[in-house]
């Protein structure tokens, strides 16, 4: 099926109406001020956006500022454990070495006590 010169200028003549009729176009006054009054809406929903984001953004570097405050809390925490280990480290070198004394002792009598009692033998024999 051919369209004909005829038929090509009767659709031009009322694709305006029919388009209307379908509201998928408006006459140009009506449709321009109606993009406009939605670019005035988009423009304030973005304004709008921004201020969010901005709030956001703010929040989230407060959440910060918190987190350095608790990371250095724990870093003081961190150093007090470090002391008490220090200290029990102290308190076992201290052990270690009345623990050795002791076994010097010990070995002292042992070595003490086995010379007496050979010299003892070798005496009766």
């Amino acid at each position: 099926m051919t369209l004909t010169e005829s038929d090509i200028q009767y659709i031009k003549d009322h694709l305006g109406q029919w388009l209307a009729d379908q509201s998928l176009g408006q006459p140009p006054a009506v449709y321009e001020i109606e993009l406009r009054e939605r670019m005035v809406r988009v423009e304030e929903e973005l304004k709008h956006q921004r201020e969010l984001m901005r709030e956001g953004f703010a929040q989230m570097d407060k959440r910060f500022e918190q987190m350095d405050k608790r990371f250095e809390q724990m870093d003081k925490r961190f150093e007090q454990v470090d002391k008490r280990f220090d200290k029990n480290d102290d308190r076992f070198d201290a052990l270690l070495k009345r623990q050795d004394r002791q076994f010097y002792w010990l070995l002292s009598f042992i070595a003490t006590s086995l010379g007496l009692t050979l010299a003892a033998l070798r005496f009766m024999v």
